[in-house]
């Protein structure tokens, strides 16, 4: 399912000879993406497709990808998820920059972002799935006491006593901070748990139409019409947020892109009020960007029992040195960045180009596109 976008309207233009060239410089093999990428050109006879592979498992061949110059000079369309030529005027043809990411904010800083009118579109919407399950499971490996479990299985001893201080999901709170396509399929999951739903975001949603998703939607998944939570909180002003953490969550979900209103959203104040709303502990659970917790603040909470836990896909630095404190704070659970992958990631996100090479082509609004004032 895709629903309509917000983007510029495209005409239909194409590159010389009735061509588009589309360069795509991505960090997986050509083979990898075959079958959509036929697919594509199939339905686009007159897209001619140039293929750089950037090997990123490769820490020595990180920042060295040379693409040659004159196949993004002749370039309409660009896929990559990084890489980006050095300045707008090298790329003159290019109408669209299409990231094979859910965000933009790693390329805020680039001459193309700050000085140029490029659309820049993102992948959006097709991290839910694989998010949404990364964000019940560790949940439940936390409230199922299942790290302790691992651990007597590994001294084969048998304790069934633990099970007793289990809590299930039914009748507890979850609330999303940031209800794009990714906290869209956490409350879809959840709700079929029998856990409650509230929803924050940064502009009010009063009618309908505009709880909406009017993004990239993976069929079968998220909260297409924004039904699915008991209420709807928001605004940019801290008394707004402290209201929504206030509603004794039992699992706050941090879904909100990073941007200079995000940064250190969540601070001493904010753990403050959780554990005065719940004094139980709220699970915290992040999988946005690590800059959006007060990193330091998080740690004195996890060690006063101020939350009951935090899961941590994403750290503030990437990757987290040795030595940082976080790795052994109490009840704490870190992955390194990984929770967006899955094996047919490649597959959507080109499932997203292929959208707007159709929204170009027939000239409509293209979809996913980045608000540069915003950072989203």
């Amino acid at each position: 399912m895709v629903a309509m976008g917000g983007g510029p309207e495209v005409p239909q233009q194409k590159g010389e000879k009735g061509r588009t060239h589309l360069l795509c410089v991505l960090p997986w093999p050509q083979k990898v993406s075959e079958k959509i990428i036929k697919e594509i050109q199939d339905e686009f006879p007159n897209l001619e497709l140039q293929y750089v592979h950037e090997n990123l498992e490769d820490p020595s061949q990180r920042l060295k990808i040379e693409v040659p110059e004159e196949l993004y000079k002749r370039a309409d369309i660009i896929a990559t998820i990084k890489w980006l030529p050095p300045n707008a005027s090298v790329i003159p043809n290019v109408e669209l920059i299409q990231f094979f990411s859910a965000g933009s904010n790693h390329v805020t800083q680039h001459p193309i972002y700050k000085d140029s009118k490029i659309p820049l579109s993102t992948v959006s919407g097709i991290h839910g799935p694989q998010i949404a399950e990364w964000v019940i499971m560790m949940n439940l490996v936390h409230s199922h006491k299942y790290i302790y479990l691992y651990e007597l299985q590994n001294k084969k001893e048998w304790e069934g006593i633990t099970g007793r201080a289990v809590r299930d999901k039914v009748g507890q709170r979850v609330g999303i901070l940031g209800y794009g396509s990714i906290g869209r399929q956490v409350a879809r999951v959840a709700q079929a748990m029998g856990m409650d739903v509230i929803a924050y975001t940064a502009s009010r949603r009063p009618t309908p139409e505009s709880k909406k998703d009017n993004g990239f939607i993976v069929p079968g998944t998220g909260d297409p019409d924004g039904s699915i939570p008991s209420k709807w909180y928001s605004g940019l002003d801290k008394p707004s947020l402290h209201e929504f953490l206030k509603q004794e969550l039992d699992l706050l979900v941090i879904c909100v892109p990073l941007t200079k209103d995000t940064t250190h959203l969540l601070s001493t104040d904010e753990f403050a009020v959780l554990q005065q709303s719940n004094p139980n502990g709220t699970y915290v659970s992040n999988i946005s960007r690590g800059k959006i917790i007060d990193q330091p603040a998080l740690i004195k909470a996890l060690e006063t029992k101020q939350i009951s836990g935090a899961a941590l896909d994403v750290t503030d630095p990437e990757p987290l040195p040795s030595e940082d404190p976080l790795w052994s704070a109490p009840n704490c659970l870190i992955t390194p960045h990984i929770s967006g992958s899955t094996t047919v990631y490649s597959e959507r996100a080109f499932q997203v180009l292929r959208e707007n090479l159709r929204r170009r082509r027939d000239g409509c609004k293209l979809l996913n596109i980045v608000d540069r004032k915003r950072g989203y």
